[in-house]
C-alpha cells in the first residue's frame, strides 16, 4: 500500500484497518525477525481486543488532539460490560412490542405471555430487573436491552502508541 500526503483532502491521507487481530499482527511482524519494518513488533503486540490501526501522514499534534476532542457516542452494551447502572423493563416499555416477539423475549428470559392481545409480564409482574449497577451483562441481557433501545455504553477511540520512522511510543 502506498500512503501519501495529500493536503487538498485529508480524507485521502488517512486509512483505519480493521480486521482479525492475529492476520494485524502476523502483517505487521511479531518478532525482530518478522517485522516488516523496526520497532512495528511493538504495535502487534498491543493488537488484541476490539483495536484497529490508524495509518496516516497527517502531523501528530493534529491526530492527538482530533482524537482528545471527539465526543463520546453512546452505544449498546455487549456482554462482559459491567452495567453503569440499574435497568428495569416496566410492563408499558414490554406491551409496545408485537405479539410476534413473545417467543423471542422467552428465549432471552423475560417472563412474557400475550394478555388481551398485548405482550405482558407473567403473573401480574409490573417489572423485570435486567441488571444492577456493576453487574457484568451476559448476552442475553445485552439483547434485551438492544430491544428496548437501551445504550449503556460509551463509544471513544483511545490512542494506544505511535509508530513513527522506526520509532515506537507508547502514549
Amino acid at each position: 500500500m502506498h500512503f501519501r500526503n495529500n493536503k487538498e483532502n485529508p480524507s485521502n491521507s488517512s486509512r483505519i484497518i480493521l480486521g482479525k487481530n492475529k492476520l494485524l499482527q502476523i502483517a505487521l511482524g511479531r518478532t525482530p525477525e518478522e517485522e516488516y519494518s523496526d520497532n512495528l513488533r511493538h504495535v502487534a503486540k498491543l493488537i488484541s481486543g476490539s483495536v484497529g490501526l490508524l495509518i496516516t501522514s497527517l502531523d501528530r499534534n493534529h491526530v492527538v488532539n482530533y482524537f482528545e476532542n471527539q465526543v463520546q457516542e453512546k452505544d449498546f452494551a455487549r456482554a462482559g460490560t459491567v452495567s453503569p447502572m440499574e435497568v428495569k423493563i416496566t410492563q408499558e416499555m414490554v406491551e409496545t412490542h408485537p405479539v410476534s416477539m413473545v417467543e423471542q423475549f422467552r428465549k432471552l428470559g423475560l417472563p412474557v405471555e400475550v394478555q388481551v392481545g398485548k405482550v405482558g409480564f407473567v403473573g401480574g409482574r409490573k417489572e423485570y430487573l435486567v441488571c444492577k449497577e456493576g453487574q457484568v451483562l451476559d448476552v442475553e441481557s445485552c439483547k434485551i436491552l438492544v430491544h428496548f433501545g437501551i445504550q449503556l455504553s460509551e463509544f471513544k477511540v483511545k490512542l494506544e502508541c505511535v509508530w513513527e520512522e522506526s520509532e515506537f511510543e507508547m502514549l
